[in-house]
């Protein structure tokens, strides 16, 4: 059975067993990369004291499965694995995992670095956060489409 390589979840996720599960019965792999990503207590110079995330299901699931195809064709990895929380996440509360198995690390890191750009501009989520001044969407950033050119891929988030 092939191992999942996606999960948008309202729960928690435990890196060390996500890494297992990257790893399981995979003798060739030499290197793990992963990124977590987390609720941070500042936005745009704002305090923030949670965030709010949405996500089109099914669509999103696609998507973020159509970015680890173009990593796998991009970078010499065994496999990968992006975890995605929705829901409301207070400060310092876990958002995203990326992980990515390979052989050697240098692909490892690339191909990490690749998918959490693609994430951040690509993949159908929309993030509110809560401020003294109230709600707020966040807008997508100049700085994610420019990590995301640089693979060579235009953002279409606009």
């Amino acid at each position: 059975m092939k191992p999942q390589r996606v999960s948008i979840q309202t729960e928690d996720f435990d890196l060390a067993e996500e890494v297992a599960r990257l790893r399981d019965g995979d003798g060739g792999v030499g290197a793990v990369a992963s990124f977590i990503g987390t609720v941070r207590e500042r936005g745009d110079g704002a305090a923030v004291s949670r965030m709010e995330l949405e996500h089109y299901p099914g669509m999103t699931e696609r998507s973020i499965e159509t970015m680890i195809d173009a990593a796998l064709q991009r970078f010499d990895i065994r496999a990968a694995r992006v975890v995605h929380r929705v829901g409301v996440l207070e400060v310092g509360a876990q958002i995203v995992l990326v992980a990515v198995s390979s052989a050697h690390r240098g692909q490892a890191f690339e191909a990490c670095e690749f998918l959490m750009d693609y994430l951040k501009t690509q993949a159908p989520f929309w993030k509110k956060e809560t401020t003294p001044e109230g709600a707020r969407w966040v807008d997508a950033r100049v700085a994610d489409d420019a990590a995301l050119e640089r693979w060579g891929i235009a953002a279409t988030n606009a």
